[in-house]
């Protein structure tokens, strides 16, 4: 059963950094593009970042673009997010997902995958 898991969301203060893991099984993190996507109170899900599969070629939206690092660690399985200089409207829950493509509007989730159960960021003004 392929499966995602994300972990590492904290309450931080404005400013500040963290970073967000993802664990998955079933599958690795080299066999397919993956991407972050994050869903604020109220609002949809909206995507993040994305790491391209077979190349180490990285997308952010604009909204993190700058302050925040995708990455993949083959050995561990993992695909990680750090974030840096955290604003209060980057609260929300954060999901990781493994894609069918980077590119292109829409980051679309693999069918077999359901999404997790997300790690909650919560930054205080």
């Amino acid at each position: 059963q392929m499966q995602v898991a994300e972990s590492g969301g904290k309450l931080v203060e404005a400013g500040g950094s963290l970073a967000l893991s993802c664990t998955v099984s079933g599958f690795t993190v080299d066999d397919y593009a993956m991407a972050w996507f994050r869903q604020a109170p109220g609002k949809g899900r909206e995507r993040v970042s994305c790491i391209r599969y077979s190349s180490d070629e990285t997308m952010y939206m604009d909204s993190v673009k700058g302050r925040s690092t995708i990455s993949r660690d083959s050995a561990m399985n993992t695909l990680s997010l750090q974030m840096s200089s955290l604003k209060p409207e980057d609260t929300a829950m954060y999901y990781c997902m493994a894609v069918t493509s980077c590119l292109g509007q829409k980051w679309l989730r693999l069918p077999s995958i359901d999404w997790g159960q997300g790690t909650q960021v919560t930054v205080r003004s």
